[in-house]
């Protein structure tokens, strides 16, 4: 006897994902790829180059909807796969516990995490990849940069809706932000 939910049949249309944003906050996941060294510090910080909705550029980390009985680490993996490719080898946590959770509105100023098409919880991860990892899907290019060029307030400018700030959480988490 099996207990895996089939989930097949579950999938949002695009109707009916645009009505669930109207009424319901949607769960994401998003992922920092990170480079570490034996030691377990951040050597690098892979950020995607990604064409937005808007027509703009924008720098962009991993993230992307959790489905209908999906479980995170399953999410994580997914959305690491599609966006920097089959051989990234994440090493996913153990724990899903995330390192923060991010609020996403429609105005931006309510949290400073903004999203123009819905309320969006997102919960958030470092994950060191060990493999060859190159852009797909949308993503245009990816870039590894120190934890120093990441936290510059350059490549900041370069990231919208928040995620930024994501990135220097992330290095705070990890203890590697000056």
């Amino acid at each position: 006897m099996s207990d895996i939910l089939d989930v097949r049949g579950s999938w949002l249309s695009a109707d009916e994902l645009e009505q669930a944003r109207e009424r319901l906050p949607i769960v994401y996941v998003e992922a920092i790829p990170v480079r570490v060294d034996t030691w377990g510090t951040i050597t690098a910080v892979g950020l995607l180059l990604q064409a937005m909705p808007d027509g703009s550029i924008s720098r962009a980390l991993v993230s992307g909807r959790v489905h209908y009985g999906e479980r995170l680490r399953e999410a994580l993996l997914r959305h690491i796969e599609k966006d920097l490719g089959p051989v990234a080898l994440p090493r996913l946590p153990i724990d899903p516990a995330p390192f923060t959770v991010a609020e996403y509105f429609p105005d931006p100023s309510v949290t400073g995490f903004h999203d123009p098409r819905q309320h969006a919880v997102s919960l958030c991860y470092v994950v060191p990849c060990d493999g060859d990892c190159s852009p797909s899907q949308g993503a245009l290019d990816l870039t590894w940069v120190t934890p120093a060029e990441a936290a510059s307030e350059g490549f900041q400018m370069e990231m919208t809706g928040g995620q930024g700030r994501l990135v220097r959480l992330a290095l705070a988490f990890a203890g590697q932000l000056d």
